[in-house]
């Protein structure tokens, strides 16, 4: 009789730690929209460091922000990382993200590169920046964002759909600079001059300048850098006939985007979650996050291993905060559905 209510004890004891067991596992669930070789080691030193074991679902901004709307309360998810300033406000609008508070994020991310609540943080920057071809575009005629209104570059300008948030943060960032009736200006003017309707990505606009069916294009830096280290003869061509400006050097300066992540308001490994973003601050992780993208890292002295990157040289940065964005998205979207920029 002692012996069977002694092994039921025991059963009832063994019952009773494995939740906690499971509770204390060290385990982080991740939703990226990164997809780069480099991240597996930034994920790999992170587990070595922490005992802490990476899971991880990749896919869009958009898809992700999706799912975990639709997962609501019960969602796995304990990280979000966003390539996009404007996808990070909508995240941050539908409530998805739980401020984080932490003294090494505050010391180490410049306060233009993330929430100023802490409900995100930026870890990677690139610009956007004007293409021209370097045979029929002289630099000085495309030296500024207003510029791809002007009259000269009339059936010169080739870009992507306006409703790419990587346009609307550019629209986001003329209408804080220079409100509302003088962007939709603007962006009517930039309608206007286009080449040929938007379509493709940014590639497809650098590689349309080099083949001269256009003559000025906008693009994101990292894809400019792409070509400039591919090994493919064809791609090196490609930005030798493909000169770079950095627009409004003489004005608020060359506007920038993000990469970066928060910690779901959901999130059932908080801590994890937070000792992620705080190891993504660290030199070591910037110099993964940020190079994997040919990106600039926003921790200042992280090391700058891309020497393509480099050789673009320095340039004056608008420092417009970042989540300035994120509230003018709304109105940059009307602007550019306005001005037929589809």
């Amino acid at each position: 009789m002692r012996f069977t209510l002694f092994r039921c004890a025991l059963s009832v004891l063994a019952m009773a730690a494995t939740p906690a067991l499971a509770a204390e596992e060290p385990v982080l669930n991740l939703y990226s929209a990164r997809h780069y070789q480099t991240d597996e080691a930034l994920y790999a030193n992170f587990t070595k460091a922490t005992g802490i074991k990476i899971n991880r679902i990749e896919a869009g901004d958009d898809q992700l922000l999706e799912r975990v709307k639709s997962e609501g309360a019960g969602s796995p998810a304990d990280l979000l990382l966003i390539v996009d300033a404007a996808r990070l406000a909508q995240a941050r609008d539908a409530g998805l993200f739980s401020p984080v508070h932490s003294t090494l994020l505050e010391n180490r991310i410049p306060p233009a590169l993330r929430d100023p609540e802490g409900h995100w943080f930026g870890f990677s920057y690139r610009a956007r920046v004007i293409v021209y071809n370097r045979m029929t575009v002289n630099p000085v005629d495309v030296a500024s964002y207003d510029a791809l209104g002007d009259p000269r570059n009339k059936g010169k300008v080739c870009t992507r759909s306006g409703s790419h948030p990587y346009n609307l943060s550019l629209v986001a960032a003329k209408l804080a600079h220079d409100g509302a009736a003088k962007t939709h200006t603007w962006a009517n003017n930039v309608v206007a001059n286009f080449a040929r309707t938007p379509r493709g990505g940014d590639t497809d606009q650098i590689k349309a300048v080099a083949a001269g069916e256009c003559g000025v294009a906008l693009t994101n830096t990292y894809y400019y850098v792409r070509l400039l280290r591919s090994a493919k003869p064809e791609d090196r061509e490609v930005v030798a006939k493909a000169g770079l400006v950095w627009p409004d050097q003489a004005g608020h300066g060359t506007h920038l985007n993000i990469a970066g992540g928060g910690v779901l308001k959901n999130a059932p490994h908080r801590g994890s979650a937070v000792r992620f973003l705080e190891y993504l601050a660290s030199d070591e992780a910037q110099a993964y996050f940020a190079n994997g993208n040919n990106e600039w890292p926003v921790v200042r002295s992280a090391a700058r291993l891309n020497a393509e990157l480099e050789s673009l040289g320095t340039f004056k940065a608008d420092p417009l905060p970042i989540a300035t964005l994120g509230r003018n998205t709304p109105e940059a979207q009307r602007i550019v559905d306005r001005a037929g920029w589809k």
